[in-house]
């Protein structure tokens, strides 16, 4: 196929856009509100969590409510085949070349380059073309490697992007698309399922299932293996099933090495360590540090990991029996992510905090359980946020029918009216 082919079988210069999914208004109003001046706006997140749905509907407002000509809209997806040849940035400033010769666009021209990641030297060209003062170029990316994309962002695009994180679907999506209530039910529907777009238009479990497993494998081999040249891809899946069924435990890279001794016999702390930092690249799993309270200081040693979709477990590790609450605490960690706040493991004084969750100056402490209807729960729940005695708001998350009356400042929040807290 020749070049230009390629190029417009990709872009919306003769169609109208389709398949650009559901509204996801919070993204969406984010991302607006900085359309039209010369920043870069990086989206990131991992493989198959509606980055690319997000650019199209990006593409559709510029055309439809912000009157861009759709023949200034270039649009290349590093994912499709024909865009092989795409290797290093010289290939990609040929083609944009290729498509400013062909388009004889007027005026600003709009660039969007997915999966970017995948193309040598893509900085120097981004940079170059939102920089230009010879021409006006606007510029839109994703990437599906953090530890790339930040380390690039932050030595070439310094004080010249914004970045958005993309998450599966959040709580609220998942009614939107399903056309639910919120409640206790439907949250223990999207609890017991997962966020990422695709498996809502597959029929069965079996055929959900099967793509995760083929999601996963890609991430493994085309992400981590493949990117950092991983020999024992034995080891590293088996490390990822461990991270799977230890969500929301605190765990350390030695007892992930101590794991991995009785499957290999041997296995060294710092490849173990190495490997884990892949699977939080790739945005596979968060790792979250411990934090004292009393002495206001990041803690080594143990920390929590948790998934960036439950249907890891859910799916691909039904099998190994995990309680409710821990589901419910990675979920709400998500949420948390979701609202832009810093969040950590919170130790005070011998007693463990859920989360201590930071944005703007703010602080808020939460627990996650998923009943205190039992009274032994309840007191254990509650008396880790009263071992802390600053006055930023303390607030404990379940999945009960009824929440509970404040107590001593206290706030029990019902998981599925977390984000309306959030928001107020």
């Amino acid at each position: 196929m020749e070049k230009i082919d390629a190029i417009k079988k990709a872009n919306f210069w003769n169609s109208s856009f389709t398949k650009v999914g559901i509204d996801r208004r919070v993204y969406m109003s984010k991302i607006k509100s900085y359309v039209g001046n010369q920043l870069i706006k990086v989206l990131v997140g991992q493989r198959r969590t509606g980055k690319s749905y997000l650019l199209r509907q990006i593409m559709q407002v510029l055309v439809e409510e912000m009157q861009v000509p759709v023949e200034n809209i270039l649009y290349i997806n590093k994912e499709n085949l024909e865009f092989d040849f795409i290797m290093h940035y010289s290939d990609l400033d040929e083609v944009v070349k290729l498509y400013l010769k062909e388009l004889k666009p007027k005026g600003k021209v709009y660039l969007f380059f997915d999966e970017i990641q995948q193309i040598a030297g893509w900085e120097k060209l981004v940079t170059a073309y939102a920089q230009s003062y010879k021409e006006d170029y606007e510029v839109f990316i994703t990437g599906s490697n953090s530890d790339l994309l930040s380390s690039e962002l932050a030595t070439r695009l310094t004080g010249r992007y914004v970045q958005f994180q993309i998450f599966p679907f959040s709580y609220e999506e998942y009614l939107q698309l399903n056309k639910q209530d919120s409640g206790k039910n439907s949250y223990a529907e999207y609890l017991s399922f997962s966020g990422l777009p695709e498996l809502y238009r597959l029929p069965n479990e079996e055929s959900r299932r099967h793509y995760l497993s083929a999601l996963t494998d890609t991430i493994v081999l085309r992400d981590i293996v493949e990117r950092y040249a991983v020999r024992d891809v034995a080891m590293l899946k088996d490390l990822f099933s461990f991270l799977v069924n230890n969500v929301s435990n605190l765990v350390s890279v030695g007892n992930i090495v101590n794991y991995l001794k009785t499957k290999y016999g041997t296995a060294k702390y710092d490849t173990v360590a190495m490997y884990v930092g892949y699977f939080v690249n790739a945005y596979l799993a968060h790792e979250v540090p411990r934090y004292n309270l009393k002495g206001k200081a990041l803690m080594s040693g143990v920390r929590k990991y948790y998934l960036n979709d439950l249907g890891y477990k859910n799916l691909l590790y039904s099998g190994y029996k995990h309680g409710y609450g821990y589901l419910l605490e990675n979920l709400v960690y998500l949420q948390l992510k979701r609202n832009a706040y810093e969040v950590y493991v919170g130790s005070n004084k011998g007693k463990e905090i859920d989360f201590v969750a930071l944005k703007n100056d703010q602080t808020l402490y939460v627990q996650v359980a998923y009943t205190i209807e039992d009274e032994t729960t309840k007191e254990r729940e509650y008396a880790s946020l009263l071992s802390v005695k600053d006055n930023y708001p303390k607030i404990v998350v379940t999945m009960d029918d009824l929440a509970h009356p404040d107590y001593m400042g206290i706030k029990h929040v019902l998981v599925w009216e977390l984000e309306a807290y959030l928001l107020a």
